[in-house]
C-alpha cells in the first residue's frame, strides 16, 4: 500500500460477514494494511451502515442470515453511490453461476474461501486504485463539463449553455402545461462605460453584473447566463409573469445598488440596467424563438421608454 501523506486520511473499509472468526482475521488484515475497518454480520446492516458512512470498499460474504451478499449486492447499487463503489464479494461457491450471478448483482470482483491473504490484499489495492482514478476522472468531467457551459470572464452560465437549457426548460413547460419566463437585461450605456474607464474596468462591471443577476436568480431552477456582450439573461421556468417581473425588478435594484461609477451613462452616475420580460405557458406548436423575442421586444421597449426600467410583454399561451 502507498504511504499516506499525514493529512491523507485512510480509505475505508466495510466488512460483511456473519461469521466472527472470518471478521477478526479480515479486519486484522485490512488494518494491518493501513485501512480504516467497519464491520457488519449481515446484508441489512451493511445497506445501513453504507449510506451513513458511505465506505471507500466493501467486501461482501455471499451467504449470509437475514439477508445474503447476492442480494445486498444488487441492493447496494439503488443507494446513493453505490454503483461506484467497489464490492468484492468473498464466497465458498465457486461454480459459474454463482460467479455469474456475482456480477450480475453488481459486484466488482470475487474471490474464494479459504481466503488466500495476499491475493486478498492486492484485490483490494486495485479495486481502491481503479476507483480513485474513476473518481478522478469524473471530477475531471465534471470541471471540463462546467468549463465548457460556463462563460470564462463573469463565470455563470454562457450563451451555449443558455441554449440547450432554454430549450430543454421550453419542452419540459410544453408537457406539463406551465409558464416559462424569460428576463433580458442590457447594461445602460456599456460602450460609453468602457470608452471612459477601459476594458479592464468593463471586465470587472461585468463581473459585478453577473453576480447581483446570479444571487437574484437562487431558486434550483433558474439559470443565469451571459447572453452576448453586456446582455445577460434569466430563464425561470414554472414562474408567472407577476413572479418574474418582480425578480427582475429587484435584479434592476440591485445592480444600481451596487453604485458602480458611470460618468458616461445619460442617465445617472452609477451603471444600471434595461430589463424586458416576458412569459407565457410553452405550446408543442409554437416555436421558442417567440418568448425570445418577445422579452428581446421587451427590453428594446425598456431602452426606448428612458433605460433603468424594467417592461414586461404578456403573450397569449
Amino acid at each position: 500500500m502507498k504511504t499516506l501523506s499525514p493529512t491523507q486520511e485512510p480509505p475505508v473499509i466495510l466488512i460483511v460477514d456473519d461469521d466472527k472468526i472470518t471478521r477478526l482475521l479480515l479486519r486484522r488484515a485490512m488494518e494491518k494494511e493501513g485501512y480504516k475497518v467497519l464491520e457488519v454480520s449481515n446484508g441489512e446492516e451493511c445497506l445501513a451502515i453504507y449510506q451513513s458512512q458511505k465506505p471507500h470498499i466493501v467486501l461482501l460474504d455471499a451467504m449470509m442470515p437475514v439477508m445474503d451478499g447476492f442480494t445486498c449486492c444488487k441492493q447496494l447499487q439503488t443507494l446513493p453511490g453505490g454503483d461506484r463503489t467497489p464490492v468484492l464479494i468473498i464466497t465458498a461457491l465457486d461454480d459459474k453461476e454463482s460467479v455469474d450471478l456475482a456480477f450480475e448483482v453488481g459486484a466488482t470482483d470475487y474471490i474464494t474461501k479459504p481466503i488466500h491473504w495476499p491475493v486478498l490484499r492486492q484485490r483490494v489495492r486495485r479495486l481502491l486504485e481503479q476507483s480513485q482514478l474513476y473518481q478522478q476522472l469524473e471530477a475531471a468531467n465534471q470541471e471540463l463539463q462546467r468549463l465548457v457551459s460556463s462563460d470564462g470572464l463573469t463565470k455563470i452560465a454562457n450563451r451555449r449553455r443558455f441554449d440547450e437549457y432554454f430549450d430543454l426548460e421550453w419542452r419540459r413547460m410544453a408537457r406539463e402545461a406551465l409558464p416559462l419566463s424569460l428576463i433580458l437585461c442590457d447594461i445602460d450605456f456599456f460602450k460609453a462605460y468602457n470608452d471612459t474607464y477601459g476594458h479592464i474596468a468593463g471586465d470587472g462591471c461585468l463581473q459585478q453584473v453577473a453576480n447581483a443577476i446570479s444571487s437574484n436568480a437562487k431558486r434550483p431552477g433558474d439559470l443565469a447566463a451571459r447572453y452576448g456582450g453586456e446582455e445577460f439573461a434569466v430563464i425561470l421556468p414554472n414562474t408567472q409573469a407577476n413572479g418574474a417581473l418582480y425578480l427582475a425588478e429587484k435584479i434592476r435594484e440591485s445592480v444600481k445598488k451596487l453604485e458602480v461609477a458611470h460618468a458616461g451613462s445619460q442617465i445617472c452616475q452609477y451603471v444600471t440596467l434595461s430589463l424586458g420580460v416576458a412569459s407565457m405557458v410553452p405550446q408543442h406548436n409554437t416555436s421558442a424563438a417567440t418568448l425570445i423575442a418577445a422579452a428581446d421586444k421587451a427590453l428594446y421597449q425598456a431602452k426606448e421608454e428612458g433605460r433603468d426600467r424594467v417592461v414586461l410583454k404578456l403573450l397569449n399561451s
